[in-house]
């Protein structure tokens, strides 16, 4: 189906405000148009504490900020912003972290990482790793008793929740009770079904894409190893259940859906749902009608997966 009425006037809106294609501007340029207002410690609406931290990682530190609704956490999710693995920030991804504390009752560390080119592959997945391991030693900080852990990412940062979560079991720990992945980056192959069609170059595109992994992962030979391309990982037997949101009209759209197939091959627990008529990181733009939908869904399967990873 077509794009749904409110997602084709924000994509025609966007494009005359941006004047021209995301990968034709500087990284500079694309930063400077940022994803969402950095709302500091107050005005989000549910929830009750908020407080940033400073995490050490391999080379240098990254921040976070934890949300904690104003009821009883049954969990908390550690969140990893998108942005291509070059733009965004964990103020410009708190206001999602917000919505999706609110919506799911769960504490959220929206986890920030070291944007490419400055820091290219693998920097992003190491801070990514130091991320998780200080939520898993802080959670009963955060929540107040000890509570399953989560692992989530939109688009980039779903390549990283993806690949700490097969970290996670590769290594003995710590126990995740589920991963989220929206709209996730699973593969850099840009001659999917998805990545040709027409009707999803949008706001980010094919082009818009090989932009972004000209810059995190210059290297052909990097892009293809799992840790860059989770698709590429032979094993994902073990891995905790999965809560997969796809769109229709999105150029990452197959990979997503392939790395949900090869879960359930694997017998992993998921969760999929492809929502149609909307673009590429449709959960994130809180103004869509979309984004109220998949959040309510990632609330409605999110227990579920827990349930059956530590029933």
């Amino acid at each position: 189906m077509a794009l749904d009425d409110a997602t084709a006037a924000l994509v025609a809106e966007t494009m005359a405000a941006w004047g021209r294609r995301l990968h034709r501007m500087s990284v500079t340029e694309a930063r400077a148009l940022g994803q969402g207002e950095d709302q500091g410690h107050v005005g989000y609406p549910g929830i009750a504490s908020v407080r940033d931290a400073l995490v050490t990682s391999v080379g240098g530190s990254i921040g976070v900020r934890v949300l904690v609704p104003d009821t009883d956490p049954p969990g908390v999710i550690v969140f990893y912003h998108p942005g291509g693995w070059a733009l965004g920030s964990v103020g410009e991804a708190a206001t999602f972290g917000a919505a999706l504390a609110a919506h799911t009752g769960y504490a959220v560390v929206c986890a920030g990482y070291r944007l490419a080119p400055e820091y290219r592959y693998p920097t992003a997945v190491q801070d990514a790793w130091a991320a998780l391991e200080w939520a898993a030693a802080n959670v009963t900080t955060i929540a107040g008793t000890r509570v399953p852990l989560i692992v989530a990412g939109e688009s980039a940062g779903g390549t990283l929740a993806a690949v700490v979560a097969r970290w996670a079991f590769e290594r003995g720990g710590p126990a995740l009770g589920a991963q989220v992945l929206l709209c996730p980056v699973m593969d850099s192959d840009f001659d999917s079904l998805s990545y040709t069609d027409a009707a999803n170059q949008l706001l980010v595109d094919r082009d818009a894409m090989m932009w972004f992994w000209d810059m995190y992962a210059p290297d052909a030979a990097a892009r293809r190893h799992p840790d860059a391309s989770p698709l590429q990982a032979v094993f994902l037997t073990g891995l905790p259940p999965a809560v997969v949101v796809t769109a229709e009209h999105d150029v990452l759209r197959d990979e997503g859906e392939l790395y949900a197939m090869r879960l359930v091959q694997a017998s992993v627990p998921v969760e999929h749902r492809r929502f149609a008529g909307q673009m590429h990181g449709f959960t994130g733009m809180l103004s869509l009608p979309g984004s109220a939908e998949g959040l309510d869904f990632i609330a409605a399967t999110l227990g579920r997966c827990i349930g059956l990873r530590f029933s």
